[in-house]
Order: structure tokens, then C-alpha cells, then sequence
């Protein structure tokens, strides 16, 4: 389950990122995972709350946004949704196609409080 690893690799950025800003508790974490990315938004979130136990981010509310896969044809340049790396273009039936997005993973933002609040 790599997931997580992942959610550890959130933990430690945040914190890293929370401790440079001076702050004594993180409360939210907005993510945006891409449906091609390879990682599953439920477990992570499983992951994350078992991870997260112990650290500044231990109360924090982790909202994960998906984005959809888009793929481009390299042949005619039709852009159109994809559920797999391996598509056809539903235009000219080309299987040159690059995908254009679906495959993010972002700490998008997250919210800290100051120490005692």
C-alpha cells in the first residue's frame, strides 16, 4: 500500500512548511490528485489519519480534490477524457495520444494555526 508512504511524504512537507511559518497546529490540507495518477483518494485518506497521529497535523481535515484525465491526439489535436494511459482517439482513431492531464498530485494549500489558538 503506498499510499502510506505518500501520506507520511504529505505529513513531513507540511509540517516542514508549518514549522517555517512559525505555526503550532495545521487544521486543513487540500490535496489534488489526478484519476491517473495511480493513487487511491480513500486510502490515502485511511493512511493519512493513522499517519498523521502524534503531529502538528493530527486534527487536520484532509479534503482531496480529483481531476479528470485528458488526453490530446498528436495526430488531428482533439483533446477528450481518458480512463487509461492507453487511449484512441475517438476523432481520427489515432493512438498517438499524449496525456494532457489527470496526473497531478499537489499539496494545493493548507491552513495553520498559531500556537494556542
Amino acid at each position: 500500500m503506498h499510499e502510506m508512504s505518500i501520506a507520511l511524504a504529505i505529513i513531513d512537507a507540511v509540517e516542514a512548511k508549518a514549522r517555517e511559518e512559525g505555526a503550532g497546529k495545521i487544521s486543513g490540507i487540500d490535496l489534488l490528485i489526478g484519476k491517473l495518477a495511480g493513487i487511491e483518494p480513500e486510502s490515502l485518506a485511511f493512511c493519512f489519519s493513522a499517519a498523521a497521529k502524534g503531529t502538528m497535523a493530527e486534527e487536520a481535515v484532509l479534503a482531496i480534490e480529483e481531476s479528470e484525465g485528458v488526453a490530446q491526439c498528436g495526430e488531428c489535436g482533439l483533446k477528450f477524457p481518458v480512463a487509461f494511459y492507453y487511449a484512441e482517439c475517438p476523432a481520427c482513431r489515432s493512438f498517438f495520444v499524449n496525456i494532457v492531464s489527470g496526473k497531478e498530485f499537489v499539496i494545493q494549500s493548507m491552513t495553520i494555526e498559531e500556537e494556542g489558538e
